[in-house]
C-alpha cells in the first residue's frame, strides 16, 4: 500500500497545481512556440458586407491574444464556384469551374489551428453558398483532415432574434462531423457564438452588443487553439 502523503508533500503538490493553473489562465507560452493561423470564412454572397466585417472583428480579437505567434486570414466565398458533384462522386461538366481545391488547401494547412465560419441568416438558416462549402467538406472525412481544429460560428440577422442561433447550430453540426473542437463566444457572454443584428443599413459596427460577441468568439477560438497546440 502506498504511504499517505505528508503535509509538506501536499502543500508542495498544491503549489505546483496552482502554478500550472496560473500559467494556463494567463496563456503563458513555452520557449519556441510555433506560430498558428486562425481562418475566418464568410458564407455571404455579398462580398465585403456585414458578415465579412464581423468576421474581421473576430480575427482582430484572435490576433490580439498573441500578435507574435497568431496569424489570421479572412476568406470570402462570394464569387466562388463550389459545385456539388465532387461530393457525390460525380464528374464535373467539361469546363465547369471548381474553386474548392484551392479553399481546401488553405483549410488543411498544418498551421491552421482555428476556423471561424460566418453566415447571414437566410430564411432561418445559413446561406446556400455556406451549405455548399460544408457539403464539399465531405472530402476531409476520408482522413479527418480538420480533426482537432478549433471551430467557432458567427451569424448576422436582419432582426435581433432573427434566426442567428439556428445558423450557429447548423455550422456547429457541420464542424462536429469533422471531429473539430467547437467553442462558443467565451466570457463574459459565453453563449453559442457570435450573433449580430444588421439594423443599420449594413453598418454592423454600430451593433455594439453583437460586436462584443464577435470579439469574444475570436479571442476564445485563439485561446483554445493555443492551448491545444501547446499540449
Amino acid at each position: 500500500m502506498q504511504r499517505p502523503w505528508t503535509r509538506r508533500e501536499l502543500i508542495g503538490a498544491a503549489g505546483t497545481l496552482l502554478a500550472l493553473g496560473t500559467t494556463a489562465a494567463y496563456g503563458a507560452e513555452s520557449p519556441g512556440t510555433r506560430p498558428i493561423k486562425i481562418l475566418a470564412i464568410s458564407g455571404s454572397p455579398r462580398k465585403g458586407k456585414t458578415t465579412a466585417t464581423a468576421l474581421g472583428v473576430s480575427l482582430e480579437a484572435a490576433r490580439a491574444v498573441d500578435p507574435e505567434t497568431i496569424d489570421v486570414e479572412l476568406i470570402e466565398l462570394a464569387g466562388l464556384k463550389l459545385p456539388l458533384e465532387p461530393a457525390l462522386d460525380l464528374p464535373l461538366e467539361p469546363g465547369q469551374r471548381d474553386d474548392f481545391p484551392a479553399l481546401a488547401a488553405k483549410l488543411t494547412d498544418p498551421r491552421v489551428a482555428g476556423i471561424i465560419v460566418g453566415s447571414p441568416v437566410y430564411f432561418g438558416d445559413m446561406t446556400s453558398l455556406c451549405k455548399a462549402m460544408f457539403d464539399r467538406w465531405r472530402a476531409f472525412r476520408k482522413d479527418f483532415a480538420l480533426s482537432n481544429r478549433v471551430g467557432g460560428a458567427l451569424a448576422v440577422g436582419a432582426a435581433r432574434n432573427g434566426g442567428q442561433e439556428n445558423v450557429l447550430r447548423s455550422i456547429h453540426l457541420a464542424m462536429f462531423g469533422q471531429e473539430m473542437i467547437v467553442v462558443g463566444d467565451g466570457r463574459p457572454t459565453s453563449h453559442s457564438g457570435a450573433t449580430l443584428w444588421n439594423n443599420y443599413k449594413d453598418d454592423i459596427l454600430k451593433d455594439e452588443p453583437g460586436i462584443a460577441t464577435a470579439k469574444n468568439l475570436g479571442r476564445r477560438v485563439a485561446e483554445v487553439a493555443r492551448l491545444i497546440r501547446r499540449a
